[in-house]
């Protein structure tokens, strides 16, 4: 039987080798924002491992929007140059190659996990984080300041900006990162934002500002090249955001030019119980994809090439999106080709391994 995790998928003018994503993950190795050597090595490797469709890191649309000072960033020439020597590299290995733009909100401003991830001073290289209401993420942490309106518009014209660089930078996808508790999620989660203005209360108004960079980037971004958008589709926190506002928040973002919903869930709260189990959070990409007719990726805990092929053979989503397995085996599709007797061609340098 032919497997379905092999076969091509067609979004917008960008055919993509297989269904196998590679997830953004964040390297807290870049410095003022530009990628290095690391970035190269690290998002390469997987290109050459076969991946069909290989994404950066949170990418910062302004400095304040890093989560921690090592982030990566576009908002400048040194980093839209630096950036392309990477998406140069990869579309030379035949993998596709995307962007994930995002702006941290009230968890910036912290150093890389292994350092346990305290907060960084302003006098340490820091800053004030932003968010929708002035609420910690936790209560070690400082208050972020709430933003004000001026400052939410220009949120919008960052993310903007960062697509046209993107753009000139050689990239093919773009993926708007409304997850894991980082700005633009918490303006959509009930429990980070208090606002009482247009951008607060009504599941309309708290959807303002993450619809509003949705229209702006797929109006930046050229028609023929793909959007996707990264989602918690539930903050598994009673009263909090759930499945059903990512119902409504999926069909609104169809309708704004996205084309994939990379379903994950979960980051708003560090109290969270998430009940964390292979293929956990599947459920959601099939219940968004049924419900709104949207393309849907499924991401968290697929670690099985059967695993990953069954989610795709039987329309649970249309892809997976893989991350930490990805960093134990680099080279993870390959030998999935091999498990699911796919003749899935090697890297020539590399053949007499195969």
């Amino acid at each position: 039987m032919a497997s379905k995790l092999f076969t091509p998928i067609d979004l917008r003018r960008v055919r993509v080798k297989n269904r196998i994503f590679v997830s953004p993950m964040c390297q807290y190795s870049a410095v003022d924002g530009v990628p290095n050597d690391w970035h190269l090595v690290h998002l390469g490797a997987r290109a050459v491992g076969g991946a069909g469709l290989v994404f950066t890191e949170a990418t910062a649309v302004s400095p304040e929007g890093r989560i921690s000072p090592h982030d990566a960033g576009l908002w400048n020439d040194e980093q839209q140059q630096a950036f392309s020597r990477i998406a140069a590299f990869i579309k030379e290995q035949g993998a596709a190659v995307g962007m994930q733009l995002a702006h941290a909100g009230r968890k910036a401003s912290v150093e890389a996990p292994w350092r346990g991830a305290p907060a960084v001073a302003e006098d340490a290289g820091g800053w004030q984080p932003l968010a929708p209401s002035a609420i910690p993420f936790a209560p070690q942490r400082p208050a972020p300041r709430e933003m004000t309106l001026a400052e939410i518009e220009q949120v919008v014209a960052d993310f903007a900006a960062a697509a046209e660089r993107a753009r000139l930078a050689g990239f093919q996808v773009l993926e708007l990162h409304l997850a894991h508790g980082y700005l633009l999620h918490e303006f959509l989660s009930p429990l980070s934002n208090r606002r009482e203005d247009r951008y607060g209360g009504s599941l309309e108004n708290r959807a303002r500002l993450p619809l509003a960079a949705a229209r702006a980037v797929r109006e930046a971004w050229p028609e023929d090249q793909p959007l996707f958008a990264r989602i918690s589709a539930t903050d598994w926190v009673e009263g909090g955001w759930d499945l059903e506002q990512s119902v409504q928040l999926a069909g609104w973002l169809k309708e704004a030019g996205v084309d994939l919903i990379d379903c994950s869930s979960g980051g708003l709260t560090p109290d969270a119980r998430i009940p964390v189990g292979p293929g956990y959070q599947t459920r959601f990409a099939t219940a968004i994809r049924e419900r709104v007719g949207i393309a849907t990726g499924a991401v968290g805990l697929i670690t099985e090439p059967e695993q990953a092929e069954q989610i795709v053979a039987t329309g649970l989503a249309d892809c997976v999106f893989l991350a930490r397995e990805l960093l134990r085996d680099p080279h993870w599709p390959l030998h999935a080709a091999r498990r699911l007797r796919v003749d899935l061609p090697w890297p020539p340098q590399y053949e007499r391994a195969r």
